[in-house]
């Protein structure tokens, strides 16, 4: 299949692989701060309380329990059996509806908020982004976001390098970021950005236990995957001897908004 958003190589391969990490992906995966949801009602001008929220590519529901939290009527849409399975596990009482972002099984005008969290580049915005804006209500908005680790620590851009090197047609580092102003600039929407810088704390098993969640590796067998992860944790902890790791992330969000009536 065909590259899709700034993803390389097998897309279906690639995204198919989630469903066999989906515990992985939930534990170690990093969360989002408090202060990303601030800018969206901020970007948005509205409040995510009472909000109805379609978090799409919910994954394992990260995102999702965070929207849940912030007091928005959240429903999860997933098209991973086994991501699904485990959203529903980890956050008992969320509403979760399988479908994908190229085809959103909702009502014209049902959501005030479509939300991506690290799920928008695993679509087609030639299809995705007409279909929030079909869902949307007027004055709608569409929330894309990625948190993506800061290359411009040495031992991050080292890291990047030498998997894109191991795995020059699948690995990327979200270029999707880049792209997404080009993808909404064809419907007109006013759109606004926020970039966040933070980190997290976490043991190098935890670290390693984030990157067999992601899809360049995930989709490898045991037997390929294994070695790359062996000199990953090797040079963490030779940079890291006490085993912790302080990672920062840069955190890059997008909101669009739909016109506040619909147009005629």
């Amino acid at each position: 299949m065909a590259d899709r958003n700034g993803t390389g190589g097998d897309f279906r391969g690639l995204a198919e692989s989630f469903g066999g990490v989906a515990a992985e992906y939930d534990r170690a995966r990093p969360s989002y701060p408090q202060e990303l949801f601030d800018e969206v009602e901020r970007l948005s001008g509205r409040g995510l309380r009472g909000a109805r929220v379609l978090d799409v590519g919910a994954g394992t529901g990260i995102s999702t329990r965070l929207l849940a939290a912030r007091g928005a009527e959240v429903v999860g849409v997933e098209p991973s059996a086994g991501m699904a399975a485990q959203f529903l596990a980890s956050g008992p009482g969320l509403a979760l509806v399988r479908g994908s972002g190229d085809e959103l099984p909702f009502h014209d005008g049902s959501a005030d908020f479509v939300t991506y969290a690290q799920a928008f580049h695993w679509t087609d915005p030639a299809r995705s982004v007409p279909e929030a804006i079909r869902v949307l209500r007027p004055g709608g908005a569409l929330a894309v976001w990625w948190n993506v680790k800061d290359s411009g620590v040495t031992w991050v851009r080292a890291m990047g390098e030498r998997l894109a090197a191991a795995l020059p047609a699948t690995y990327h580092h979200y270029s999707a970021t880049k792209e997404i102003a080009s993808h909404l600039a064809p419907y007109g929407l006013r759109s606004g950005k926020a970039v966040l810088h933070w980190e997290r704390r976490v043991t190098v098993d935890h670290l390693i236990t984030d990157l067999s969640s992601r899809s360049y590796l995930a989709a490898l067998t045991p037997e390929q995957r294994e070695p790359l992860l062996a000199v990953e944790r090797a040079a963490l902890l030779a940079e890291f001897p006490d085993g912790w790791v302080i990672e920062p992330y840069v955190l890059d969000l997008t909101v669009a908004l739909t016109p506040a009536r619909p147009l005629a």
